[in-house]
């Protein structure tokens, strides 16, 4: 197994990962996620800082590195033994590290579902429609951007244990299945509190970031995408 290359790509997952697509695209808007409900910098809270479409596009940037962490794996590693399947799962786990404790910006950051997806589309493509329309038939229903995250890793975690199952994947797709339901969901403890609570955040669909912000500080809430 080409140890330097697997090392070599899984680190720069990790710090494609940490790019925070959310204050970069707050910046010539003069606003701050971080300085904005729960403070962190994935869609959800960008949405609250600066509207719909400031969210929309920190979600494509934050999906896109997701996507080019795991593509770059495969560039990288020779698909020799299972080493490909390994770089594979060890950059989308990367990816999502990154994202949730950026190097760039003091180890904050977001909850790891975008560059989830965006590990997904280039993992297993076949999994990413029926995982996006169930968390986002979730989210639809009730509002509460954490449960969407957990389904949405819970069903990938089904996904990757089908595709092995299967024997049309990698074992080591295991290791992204599980790895990135436990990212999410560690990152996701404040908000799975609240849910066992009964008084987790919903989302304003009206848009209107003052009403998110005032029952975030409420609640003291920890972002989820």
């Amino acid at each position: 197994m080409p140890a330097g290359t697997l090392l070599l790509s899984t680190l720069l997952a990790y710090l494609i990962g940490s790019i925070p697509a959310g204050i970069l695209v707050c910046k010539p808007l003069g606003k701050d996620p971080r300085r904005v409900g729960s403070g962190r910098t994935g869609g959800t809270n960008v949405y609250r800082t600066a509207g719909a479409a400031a969210g929309l596009l920190t979600v494509l940037g934050d999906v896109l590195k997701g996507s080019a962490s795991v593509w770059l794996a495969r560039a990288l590693v020779p698909a020799v033994g299972d080493a490909q399947g390994l770089a594979v799962a060890l950059a989308a786990l990367a990816a999502i590290l990154g994202h949730n404790h950026s190097i760039y910006i003091g180890f904050r950051g977001g909850a790891g579902s975008t560059p989830n997806i965006g590990a997904l589309l280039v993992v297993f493509p076949l999994a990413f429609l029926p995982a996006a329309l169930l968390a986002g038939g979730v989210w639809k229903r009730v509002r509460i951007a954490s449960v969407a995250s957990l389904t949405l890793s819970m069903t990938i975690l089904l996904a990757m244990l089908w595709r092995v199952w299967s024997g049309d994947g990698s074992p080591w797709l295991l290791l992204y299945g599980l790895g990135q339901l436990a990212l999410v969901a560690w990152a996701l403890r404040p908000n799975i509190a609240r849910l066992l609570a009964g008084n987790e955040i919903r989302v304003d669909p009206s848009g209107d970031a003052n009403a998110d912000d005032e029952a975030t500080a409420a609640a003291v809430s920890n972002d989820e995408a």
